[in-house]
């Protein structure tokens, strides 16, 4: 079974542009399950541009909701995980001047702080992820640090596709660092830019067993109802 993980951030977004409690992200993750997502994504990032430790501290006591934090790699946000115990944990680069999140951690030079959190949130019974750009020597670097999962950045080929140009070298490598994680037991994700056509592309690599998409999910609900799109997404991840 492949699961869909569903990024809640830019219903936060679109609260914090009027200051008021509208949308609710919380009602955006329950109505999420309950449509068929697997579960629910949020970045809290230093800066608080979108979700908040309120929304946290809401969407975490909700037991029903299988909760993926993302995180930055450093001591206060580790802390914060802790605290709140969310299902999984996904560590990611932070840059506080990024629109978004620009490419994976960089595992050479931080290794030592990246391992001690992970050995943190694994003695926490919390299951970890690394946001990981497709490369071979970054799936080595993961499993030497210990974690669960790769999350593998697909903003690449996902650029690719959209702008209709040749992504089959993009792929490939994707699919490599698949396999090769795969066996090394470790769990493949896959997240960043994806729309409907990457997916669909993406998920001829069978080893990927988890998509986590936000930005395109929330602006298409805008034109089409969370609902059908997540549905939709489901649709092309049975095939």
């Amino acid at each position: 079974m492949i699961n869909l993980g569903v990024n809640i951030d830019h219903v936060a977004t679109v609260r914090n542009a009027r200051g008021e409690k509208h949308p609710n992200p919380s009602t955006a993750a329950k109505n999420a399950i309950k449509f068929g997502a697997n579960s629910i994504t949020i970045h809290l990032r230093e800066d608080r541009r979108h979700i908040n430790d309120n929304d946290l501290k809401i969407i975490s006591s909700i037991k029903r909701i299988p909760l993926n934090l993302e995180i930055a790699a450093n001591s206060k946000m580790l802390k914060i995980a802790l605290k709140y115990k969310p299902n999984y944990v996904c560590l990611v680069p932070e840059k506080r001047q990024e629109i978004t999140t620009e490419g994976g951690l960089n595992l050479k030079k931080n290794k030592k702080k990246i391992k001690h959190a992970v050995q943190k949130l694994n003695n926490s019974k919390i299951r970890t992820s690394l946001f990981i750009n497709p490369s071979i020597n970054d799936i080595k670097m993961a499993y030497e640090i210990g974690s669960d999962c790769v999350e593998i950045h697909t903003g690449k080929i996902s650029n690719l596709i959209k702008a209709k140009k040749n992504f089959k070298k993009e792929f490939v490598k994707i699919k490599k660092c698949a396999i090769f994680a795969k066996s090394l037991n470790l769990k493949v994700h896959a997240g960043h830019g994806l729309d409907y056509k990457t997916t669909k592309t993406l998920n001829q690599i069978k080893q990927i067993t988890e998509y986590n998409i936000g930005h395109f999910i929330i602006g298409e609900s805008i034109q089409h109802g969370l609902k059908k799109v997540i549905k939709k997404f489901i649709k092309i991840l049975k095939k």
